[in-house]
């Protein structure tokens, strides 16, 4: 019998392949083998997916209930309606954003809204004047939002997000699974394919609630003095922190990093 080097339970197939499979990062041969499964599936077979296939693991659904963000409130809840939705209260959002979170969840029957605020004592230690975002956009944005969230995030091995591939440059590569290397989760964006017609026909489909300020020139809504009115042929994403070169808040990183306009994923 000829010898090949090889033990008796190794072809020439598998020693050729178990080297690069060993290096791989386990979450990230996971998120690749989600990212093949539902490659070619809907944005709802998607959401289906992330609730339902055990490899996602146990998901949150992260929400701003801003311009877009009933589309994928809505494709939840027709899953399922107790699906964990986090809501980041930052303490400077538009009255309208309060009210329009209360309505939302009220006619999705959405029953597990968690709403989430910095501590008292954190804003009295690092913003005792409320004037933080002031000078400083991006301490204000981790002190109200990223802090808090990823606090509240926990115990779940990912999360759901609206992002989608259109809005930014820094989000052209999107996929239906991403890592999220800062932080070792599983970021979902059922979403990431869809272009802006396809969000308006959802949501004139559905009959679903628009966000009242969508109507007075504000396609992207974040905290009240950090996003102002886009004129007609801007970027929708001008309003926010208009200005600066800034274009994310912060609660979504690449390689530990904060992403900036104008950067490369």
């Amino acid at each position: 019998m000829q010898h090949n080097g090889l033990s008796p339970l190794t072809s020439p197939l598998t020693s050729a392949i178990a080297p690069t499979s060993e290096r791989k990062d386990p979450l990230q041969a996971k998120v690749d083998v989600l990212n093949a499964r539902y490659r070619h599936h809907s944005a709802t077979a998607v959401m289906e997916a992330a609730l339902k296939d055990p490899q996602a693991g146990k998901l949150a659904l992260v929400s701003s209930f801003g311009a877009e963000s009933v589309v994928l409130l809505h494709m939840a809840a027709v899953v399922d309606r107790s699906i964990p939705v986090i809501f980041v209260d930052t303490e400077m959002l538009f009255t309208e954003t309060l009210v329009y979170q209360q309505e939302v969840a009220e006619r999705l029957h959405l029953d597990n809204v968690q709403i989430i605020r910095a501590s008292e004592a954190t804003l009295a230690a690092e913003d005792p004047d409320g004037t933080l975002h002031q000078f400083d956009t991006d301490a204000c944005c981790s002190l109200r939002k990223t802090r808090p969230l990823q606090k509240a995030l926990r115990g779940y091995d990912g999360w759901i997000t609206g992002r989608k591939r259109f809005q930014s440059g820094t989000r052209a590569a999107l996929d239906f699974f991403e890592v999220e290397d800062f932080t070792g989760r599983i970021k979902v964006n059922p979403l990431a394919h869809w272009a802006p017609e396809d969000v308006r026909a959802y949501m004139e489909e559905n009959r679903l609630p628009r966000h009242p300020l969508v109507a007075q020139g504000y396609p992207s809504i974040g905290c009240a003095p950090c996003t102002s009115k886009v004129a007609e042929g801007e970027d929708p994403r001008s309003g926010r922190w208009r200005g600066q070169e800034k274009d994310e808040c912060g609660i979504h990183f690449v390689d530990g990093k904060m992403v900036r306009a104008g950067e490369k994923v």
